[in-house]
């Protein structure tokens, strides 16, 4: 294991500027997580990304904001400009829970407090600068800043919210993965910069945001038409409207070639430039391969950030996700095209791992957004290119996709052959109705049923977790997950295969309650079948409405955002309850509410289903 020295992490404080002999900076980013030096913290990718080019970059993370300021002071001006992060993860979503309680801790900070950053960050953080230096632009990246680029539906205030240009002030907002936008914005600004002119922000960057006098709207470069979206005080008086601007949103966000998206505020317009294409492998390697300590500032010393100790010893494969699901905001920041790492790339992160002091052989996961879609996309790329389909796999698996398991088995393979490995686990989520497809190709159902078997017999923790979410096919439609008989098959053949190898491990299903279109008999039913499969469930969720879903859109405004039908959703806190409660159907505590709740909903039957016998299943 290398000894690093804290000029190993990029620099947090004007002594660790010194240190490393700088006496200004080019770049200052303000981060909400803390500062861990890992390629799955946002704000360490971008610092090493532009260290790389080679320009001087400090972070400062998870700044007070609630004294004199001196955090946001202490570096003084950068070169050419602040970059702003809430962190890796939506403020509200890391903070609340679907009930909007407190969290039991907030997993991007030092022994998991919950006083270290704003709500908001985006907002809090840039108001501030823009007081403190006018003249600085402001760039706003990152999960939480991408997800609201236009008018969205916000939960944990239950309003409709204008763009977060308008309350930050930003110049510019990067939304998506941010290495190529941000990328060019400083080779453009350091163009500036070294010709004497005063610093302009650019406006044709693609993947970029920004706010604009309406009567000022600079000339698209794309031959494509813009979409102009309903505006945001439409969208406050028509729910339809606001419902009709997401399907368009992510339609341009799931095309090869998207037109360029407008949308009114007031006497201004949010122009949301078109995404740039897919990374090539060669630029998510250099992403990944950029001189991480993989390890959190020094500063923490003797704390524990969860998050961290969650992904410690795991190694990520890919990006993005084709799988669409109606909840899920992967594919709106990554992207539904699969970027697959080389080979090379993931085993050298890989021996980093195994050289950790604390390493015990064990990779908690070797996986991605979605574990088995490594390598997978169209076979036909002129198909792709015409396609807007927002889910690859739903309703059915595109013929187009190339399913074959067999570059992912290599992966596994060479990885578990390294020295100091003793087993590696895939811990992120498996999509099982891709082992349940059957392709045109022999030989890929041959690798599906290989990896399959693989999977099972090697990569397990003793638990596999899976994501049913629902066993009625009419949530499951909603959500864009495969009907609920799909996992009937999984099980069975996860039950075969363990049964041959006298293996003993246990199927960990996930369930989601409340979700649009979810009734209580739903739940009801999804109690007495989890109960015929001896489910115990453990890992469950209320839905929560987060910005930039067809989930959300669905739940707020009433309508499928596809095709304006009325959609039902529980909302209050009671029919909240209502639903979760069925999770657990076999704690004593609940069957006098359960038995209740189904005589008054007329599903009288399900009682015997769920109790009958004497309740001996009621453990």
């Amino acid at each position: 294991m290398k000894e690093y020295k804290v000029t190993d992490w990029l620099p947090t404080t004007k002594k660790e500027m010194e240190m490393r002999g700088w006496d200004e900076l080019d770049v200052i980013l303000f981060s909400g997580d803390a500062y861990v030096d890992h390629p799955s913290f946002g704000a360490a990718v971008i610092g090493r990304l532009l260290e790389a080019q080679g320009l001087r970059v400090a972070i400062v993370p998870q700044p007070n904001w609630r004294d004199d300021l001196r955090d946001f002071k202490k570096l003084g001006k950068p070169r050419l400009f602040f970059g702003i992060s809430a962190g890796c993860m939506d403020s509200m979503v890391n903070k609340y829970t679907a009930n909007k309680r407190l969290r039991s801790e907030d997993a991007y900070t030092p022994d998991g407090r919950h006083d270290m950053r704003p709500e908001y960050p985006s907002i809090v953080y840039a108001e501030i600068l823009k007081s403190l230096f006018p003249d600085v632009p402001i760039i706003l990246g990152g999960i939480e800043a991408s997800l609201r680029r236009v008018t969205h539906y916000d939960y944990w205030q239950d309003k409709v919210r204008k763009s977060i240009l308008c309350d930050s002030k930003a110049d510019l907002l990067i939304y998506g993965m941010g290495e190529k936008p941000i990328t060019e914005l400083c080779e453009k600004l350091l163009q500036q910069v070294n010709q004497n002119m005063p610093i302009t922000i650019p406006k044709d960057i693609p993947q970029t945001a920004y706010l604009v006098n309406k009567n000022e709207i600079p000339a698209s470069n794309s031959d494509k038409e813009d979409v102009a979206l309903a505006s945001h005080e439409d969208c406050l008086k028509d729910k339809k409207k606001q419902a009709h601007n997401f399907r368009l949103i992510e339609e341009e966000s799931n095309k090869y070639e998207a037109s360029r998206i407008l949308q009114h505020v007031g006497n201004k317009v949010v122009v949301v430039n078109s995404p740039y294409p897919p990374m090539s492998q060669a630029e998510l390697d250099h992403s990944f391969d950029l001189p991480y300590t993989r390890l959190p500032h020094p500063k923490y010393k003797d704390k524990r950030i969860p998050a961290f100790d969650m992904i410690k010893f795991s190694v990520n494969i890919h990006r993005g996700c084709f799988g669409g699901c109606a909840f899920c905001t992967i594919s709106a920041h990554q992207g539904k095209f699969i970027v697959s790492r080389s080979k090379e790339s993931i085993i050298n992160e890989v021996k980093k791992v195994v050289d950790m002091p604390d390493f015990k052989g064990y990779l908690s996961d070797l996986g991605g957004p979605s574990a088995n879609m490594y390598m997978m996309s169209g076979e036909n790329k002129d198909m792709c290119s015409k396609c807007k389909r927002p889910s690859c796999i739903h309703p059915k698996v595109c013929p187009n996709l190339n399913t074959d398991h067999r570059p992912l088995l290599d992966i596994y393979h060479s990885v578990d052959a390294i020295p100091g490995i003793k087993k590696s686990f895939i811990g992120s989520g498996i999509r099982y109705d891709l082992l349940q497809y059957k392709s045109k190709n022999d030989k890929v159902n041959k690798s599906t049923e290989e990896y399959t078997r693989e999977l099972i017999a090697k990569h397990v923790s003793g638990r596999l977790k899976v994501a049913p979410e629902h066993t009625s096919d009419k949530v499951l439609n909603l959500m864009r997950k495969p009907s609920f008989s799909q996992f009937y098959d999984f099980k069975n053949t996860f039950d075969r295969i363990n049964r041959e190898l006298n293996l003993k491990q246990q199927i960990i299903p996930y369930f989601i309650s409340s979700h649009p279109g979810c009734s209580e008999e739903d739940m009801a039913e999804l109690a007495v079948l989890t109960k015929k499969l001896d489910f115990h469930l453990e890992q469950v969720q209320d839905f929560t409405p987060t910005p930039m879903t067809v989930s959300t859109e669905a739940w707020y405004t009433g309508y499928n955002p596809y095709t304006l039908e009325p959609v039902f959703s529980a909302k209050s806190p009671m029919d909240k309850l209502r639903q979760r409660m069925f999770f657990f159907w076999y704690k004593p505590e609940e069957r006098r509410n359960i038995t209740n709740e189904l005589n008054r909903i007329g599903r009288s039957d399900l009682i015997n289903k769920l109790y009958g016998g004497g309740g001996r299943n009621n453990r």
